[in-house]
């Protein structure tokens, strides 16, 4: 599968659910684990060459290319208990690969199942080797998608962080002009977040929907949804700016959830209706993460461009 974005932030104090599906698995082109270093230590150049164009957290001289599993996907191994360190639901891998191989005693993955953490295991690249196996599942294509569900994902509950991975793409093809967004459910995610990071004025480029089985509506640039198996950006035939969204959520506002009262199966009499309570509605209008907004910026080389560092600085 293409690496989930949800990696891009979590919800502290909250216990999440595996980032992969079961029999699926993601390859994390980032260094990842000790020793970690401060971006100061590192500096600005060392930093560009390990793709990171401004200040985010610590960075990694770890190995890259981790692959990541679902916990339940692992067999023939144990946890190393002196490593096992947690802040309070769990562990987190801060003590360095926590799972040794049952038949040799070598550390090759890390467990992550704390709270504010995904659920996940990530395993040493150099101390694992790929077996021949089952034939990998067949890629999909773009219009087998919408018909087959592949777009729904239950991590889509957080959508909160693609939608801030999201912003800030949409930021970026901006380039700095006034973005108005369709009314709808992308003007109600996003339009109250652009409004305060991007300037009002004349001259606005429209920002929409597009994809597939949804059309290609009239507008400069239109939120797309990357192919949740091999991490394709789809491609619109007319002239917009494509900008790359999680697919899971992209079908979300593509094609929200219809709720009835009505009977699904059966029938009850001419004008009597179901009385029993519809799904709560959010307490609150979900925001884009201000935390996956600056995570994918300063991923993006044009974070280094003076009116981008600017907002990226301030926040959200």
């Amino acid at each position: 599968m293409a690496l989930p974005i949800h990696l891009a932030d979590t919800h502290w104090e909250e216990l999440h659910p595996p980032l992969l599906e079961a029999g699926t698995y993601a390859v994390d082109p980032e260094p990842y684990g000790q020793p970690w270093r401060r971006w100061d230590e590192v500096g600005a150049q060392e930093a560009v060459k390990r793709g990171r164009f401004a200040p985010f957290g610590a960075l990694s001289d770890g190995p890259s290319d981790s692959v990541l599993l679902a916990p339940g996907d692992m067999r023939g191994t144990g946890l190393i208990l002196e490593r096992a360190g947690g802040y309070c639901m769990g562990i987190d891998g801060r003590d360095g690969p926590n799972l040794a191989c049952l038949g040799c005693d070598l550390p090759v993955a890390t467990r992550m199942d704390d709270c504010g953490c995904w659920q996940v295991v990530r395993l040493v690249p150099q101390a694992v080797v790929r077996l021949p196996g089952p034939p990998e599942r067949p890629v999909m294509d773009w219009a087998e998608l919408p018909a087959t569900g592949a777009l729904w994902h239950r991590l889509s509950e957080y959508r909160d962080i693609p939608a801030g991975a999201a912003l800030a793409q949409v930021v970026v093809a901006a380039g700095g002009a006034p973005v108005e967004a369709a009314p709808g459910p992308v003007a109600a995610l996003l339009g109250l977040a652009l409004g305060a990071l991007l300037p009002a004025g004349e001259g606005a480029k429209r920002l929409d929907l597009a994809g597939p089985g949804f059309g290609e509506p009239a507008a400069d640039l239109v939120l797309v949804p990357v192919h949740p198996q091999t991490g394709d950006i789809w491609q619109p035939h007319t002239g917009a700016v494509p900008v790359p969204m999680d697919a899971a959520l992209w079908a979300e506002l593509a094609f929200p959830p219809h709720r009835t009262r009505l009977p699904v199966v059966g029938g009850l009499p001419a004008g009597v209706e179901r009385d029993d309570p519809l799904p709560p509605h959010p307490w609150y209008p979900v925001q884009p993460s201000g935390e996956a907004f600056r995570y994918t910026l300063a991923r993006m080389p044009a974070v280094r461009e003076p009116w981008l560092r600017a907002i990226y600085d301030r926040g959200y």
